[in-house]
């Protein structure tokens, strides 16, 4: 019995260190427009968002939770092992996109590592195909949804301003990417946090400290937003260039009008407890807003390549988390 609780604690420390890479990794996805543009000093922008981050706990329910805990995974399938062989993957895979400086989707390599891991012990019919077929879903409609919002918040805001000057432009939209970029981090803490809360919540279920008919337990909600936003904080810097800067060159006015469609976009996602990837949600934005500009605008090497880290990031985290499982139920 001792081993087994010993073995629960060290996978939720586990868990909360990739909530907590989490948002050291995809700080950029939150601070870059901001930062690029000139509006926030880098850490004052990390102090907001990790602050939004934060109080995104009293904003949204636990809907990306439920789906990630019950929805993805046949909950029979899933032990210590299978929790254990997603972290790996998801942790690995992020210290490789982090170390290179891809943003690739901390959310989707969870989901990689436990659709990996769940496969290695029990096959495909582990996983709830209506629950995966919306987060495979959701790979190509957040960023499109991102990419179409962006680009329309920009083209209605160059109609309303369209007779003003650069300069009035410039001075009102620094001061609207406070909000436009307080209201992204809010939406990040909402979707990304529940993930892990999910899979900790999956945890206690099949450790027989919790059940699925009861809510889920209101530390591990809090220790999980806590976790995020302190990865926040300490910030990513190798993506904030790439996400920033490499795919277009930014204004205070692109900048606002990527974050109010990619926070919208999120918002719209955790309410339908949908866990889609911040990174691609703000990257479809970054470009939708390049591309409402002019085409040449956006450098297309750059966003194919982001693309490309996308396309890789399941699979890879996925095979990943099966050779944890593998090792895990052999070594623990």
């Amino acid at each position: 019995m001792q081993t087994g609780i010993y073995l629960l604690v060290f996978l939720i420390c586990l868990a909360l260190l990739f909530d907590f890479m989490n948002g050291f990794h995809d700080a950029a996805n939150a601070i870059a427009t901001v930062v690029s543009t000139g509006v926030l000093r880098p850490r004052t922008a990390v102090l907001v968002a990790a602050f939004f981050n934060a109080i995104a706990v009293l904003v949204f329910d636990l809907h990306v939770a439920t789906t990630v805990g019950k929805g993805t995974v046949s909950s029979a399938v899933v032990d210590h092992y299978v929790v254990f062989g997603a972290l790996v993957g998801a942790i690995v895979w992020n210290v490789v996109t982090w170390y290179y400086g891809i943003p690739s989707s901390s959310s989707h390599a969870l989901i990689g590592g436990l659709i990996g891991a769940a496969i290695a012990k029990a096959g495909v019919n582990s996983l709830v195909a209506s629950g995966v077929l919306k987060i495979v879903a959701f790979i190509v409609i957040s960023p499109l949804l991102g990419f179409f919002l962006g680009g329309m918040v920009l083209v209605m805001v160059s109609w309303l301003f369209a007779n003003s000057s650069s300069r009035f432009v410039d001075r009102w939209f620094r001061r609207g990417q406070l909000l436009s970029a307080s209201l992204y981090s809010l939406g990040h803490g909402g979707n990304d946090a529940q993930k892990t809360i999910g899979l900790i919540w999956m945890l206690l279920i099949a450790a027989g400290y919790s059940s699925a008919q009861e809510h889920v337990p209101w530390w591990v909600v809090i220790s999980c937003y806590a976790a995020i936003s302190l990865g926040t904080l300490f910030g990513g810097w190798r993506i904030v260039r790439t996400m920033g800067q490499k795919i277009t060159k930014l204004k205070p006015v692109g900048g606002f009008c990527a974050e109010t469609g990619g926070a919208v976009t999120l918002f719209i996602a955790t309410a339908f407890g949908i866990p889609v990837s911040t990174t691609h949600t703000i990257t479809g934005a970054i470009v939708g807003v390049g591309a409402a500009q002019r085409l040449s605008a956006v450098r297309w090497g750059v966003a194919s390549s982001i693309v490309l880290a996308w396309v890789l990031t399941i699979p890879c985290s996925a095979f990943i988390g099966a050779v944890a499982w593998w090792l895990g139920s052999r070594m623990l």
